[in-house]
């Protein structure tokens, strides 16, 4: 039984962008990079709804959010290390 290939997301970007540049047919980009030509239509329709993302000022939030939900995490985590080393203590671990 034959292995699925997997692509970089580098390449899948670049194969995308010269698909959306017209330059070339979807059969000979398929031909040029050895790939099946609705791999890269659907590589061209992911580029082509996420590029709305690229522009909006969310991505600028959401980051600012992960920050603090990761600063947030690491100091539950904190507070439970303190918790269990106190507990083992307590019981003689």
């Amino acid at each position: 039984m034959a292995k699925r290939r997997s692509f970089s997301a580098q390449f899948k970007a670049r194969v995308a962008l010269e698909a959306l540049s017209g330059a070339y047919t979807m059969a000979e980009l398929a031909a040029k990079h050895d790939v099946h030509p609705n791999m890269i239509a659907q590589w061209k329709r992911k580029v082509k709804e996420s590029l709305p993302e690229v522009f909006s000022k969310k991505t600028d939030r959401s980051e600012a959010a992960r920050e603090a939900e990761l600063k947030e995490l690491h100091a539950k985590i904190g507070q439970l290390t303190v918790e269990n080393d106190f507990l083992s203590k307590a019981f003689g671990r």
